[in-house]
């Protein structure tokens, strides 16, 4: 009998190495699902296409794009920390997964246990915009309007907990002024009314809002990144506007439920890596003024942690609550 326990305590292990090794070296042999956590058609959709068509290239299987919007981007969190831990279910990410999680006084997903980090792809500053008919043009203007009305300024953002949300709380914060917020079903219905006039700052990423931007629909007061955007050399920064510290950037990414086999984590992203920097990919992110930002699995992790941190601190400043 104890001779039995012994054998079967050396072969376990090299039974469990053997077929985690032999299943990576055959993954993927079927399709994989990027689920995006957004409605179909937005920038962060549009990203997410050009990642799958180059990922498939890579991977030598089709890559189907799944659109689960909702919840500010925790429904198809949720969906997919929930499915089964084998490589073909992965979500894509913005820096709203973890702004949102934030914000949510029962979190419906944990960024830190749900999930198995791939890597980063890119990264790059948000937009600070106004509608025209509000006559802003700099941010001093935004404060000392802001300053005379408190509360009267409204800004957007693409639901409760989005990057635009905090980034509004956090502006606040920093210049003590009082806005009010609207949040909307998502970064597209938040521009309509914003072009309209019916809002009057979004605090936007790039490509939600750089075309309205060039054809002047919009004015824009600022970039958030630390120097100015090469984009718009002549658009000062937040920063350069008098209020230091207020750096913020948006970021693109791809995270696995936890327990996906940590073979398959590294291939993906290999060629995760290699997709950020073909076209049609790079070109898009490097257009809109965003930056190839690749990373390990482990550096992604501390990334997300160190940012659940930040915004969890901004949050708790203003008592935000999402149920």
């Amino acid at each position: 009998m104890l001779l039995s326990q012994f054998k079967v305590f050396l072969v376990t292990p090299f039974l469990v190495s053997f077929f985690s090794v032999s299943f990576a070296a055959t993954y993927p042999n079927k399709p994989i699902t990027l689920v995006v956590p957004f409605v179909a058609g937005g920038g962060t959709d549009s990203i997410a296409r050009d990642l799958a068509k180059n990922l498939s290239e890579g991977l030598g299987q089709s890559i189907i794009v799944d659109n689960r919007g909702g919840g500010g981007g925790a429904i198809g969190a949720q969906y997919v920390a929930k499915a089964e831990p084998d490589g073909y279910t992965l979500l894509f990410v913005t820096s709203t997964f973890v702004t949102h999680s934030a914000t949510e006084t029962s979190p419906t997903y944990d960024v830190d246990k749900d999930f198995a980090p791939i890597s980063l792809l890119g990264r790059g500053p948000l937009m600070v915009v106004a509608n025209k008919e509000s006559s802003l043009k700099t941010i001093n203007q935004l404060v000392q309007k802001a300053k005379q009305s408190p509360g009267e300024i409204n800004f957007c953002s693409a639901g409760l907990g989005s990057i635009n949300h905090l980034s509004g709380e956090l502006f606040e914060q920093k210049t003590n002024i009082q806005m009010t917020h609207i949040p909307y079903k998502g970064s597209g219905p938040a521009t309509l009314d914003l072009l309209a006039g019916r809002v009057q700052v979004f605090f936007a990423t790039i490509p939600t809002i750089l075309q309205y931007v060039e054809t002047g629909r919009v004015t824009l007061l600022a970039m958030t990144s630390e120097k100015r955007s090469s984009l718009f050399p002549n658009t000062p920064t937040v920063i350069e506007s008098g209020i230091p510290g207020f750096e913020i950037t948006t970021w693109w990414g791809v995270v696995a439920p936890a327990g996906t086999p940590n073979d398959i984590i590294l291939k993906l992203n290999q060629e995760i890596q290699k997709a950020a920097n073909k076209n049609p990919l790079k070109a898009r992110l490097l257009k809109e003024g965003a930056q190839i930002y690749q990373t390990t699995p482990s550096e992604m992790k501390k990334i997300l942690s160190k940012e659940l941190i930040q915004w969890r601190s901004v949050v708790s400043a203003t008592e935000i609550k999402v149920q």
